[in-house]
């Protein structure tokens, strides 16, 4: 089964040096009908501002996953990590029992786009955590890039819950296929571009929900960038 999320409905915070459009429930905006998508808490695409940001505050008891659009997006921590990341990169943070962080835009003249993706963990009291991985175009390029897992698998950033995370930006006239498999469903959205899977067309913030078994190709006939959270049905 496939469900259309279209952006049109998504709700947007525009606070001037940040434009977010919040896929749940979220911050000032709250709908008991939106709070999350299976184990899927946040999923915030954000627009920062040059020199400005997110400054320092704090989380616990969530997975917390960051994906750079564009621009450059600088990450300081109570742990003692500070790391600047461009697109393509992935950071992620296990809050567990409490941290501190802040996430710039320190770019004078560049608009920082990333999405803040928050997962919620499989235990609580977690010890805290920090990790990311740089990758470059080729790994992701017509094809999808697993960047984050519960599971085993070596390479990818390890989180703690039984999801995952890929991401692909595909040229135009290609294809790539997303398996689910039974017992399990995904969230995806198209980022950029426009794609069209399954009889559904998506274009810039639209997503999807894909609940159950599917064997999907996403097809592109301008070029599309695309993220997708894959899980157990909750």
């Amino acid at each position: 089964m496939l469900i259309k999320v279209p952006s049109e409905g998504l709700y947007v915070a525009n606070h001037g040096w940040l434009a977010s459009c919040f896929h749940f429930s979220f911050a000032e905006y709250y709908n008991p009908d939106n709070m999350n998508f299976g184990v899927l808490r946040v999923l915030n695409d954000d627009i920062v501002q040059p020199a400005t940001g997110f400054d320092t505050h704090p989380h616990n008891n969530m997975e917390i996953i960051s994906y750079c659009v564009s621009g450059e997006l600088t990450h300081r921590d109570s742990m003692g990590y500070k790391e600047t990341l461009n697109r393509g990169d992935v950071q992620y943070m296990s809050a567990g029992t409490g941290l501190t962080h802040s996430e710039m835009n320190e770019s004078k003249d560049k608009i920082l786009r990333f999405l803040q993706i928050w997962i919620m963990p499989a235990s609580r009291g977690l010890k805290t955590q920090y990790g990311s991985k740089k990758y470059k175009k080729a790994e992701r390029h017509n094809k999808l890039l697993h960047v984050a897992t519960g599971g085993d698998a070596d390479g990818i950033i390890k989180i703690h819950q039984d999801a995952n995370i890929y991401v692909s930006e595909i040229d135009a006239e290609k294809t790539v296929d997303l398996l689910i498999k039974q017992g399990r469903q995904s969230y995806l959205v198209c980022i950029e571009g426009s794609l069209s899977m399954g009889g559904i067309e998506l274009k810039d913030r639209d997503a999807v929900k894909i609940v159950g078994k599917e064997d999907i190709s996403i097809a592109t006939a301008t070029g599309a960038h695309l993220l997708a959270i894959e899980m157990a049905i909750d």
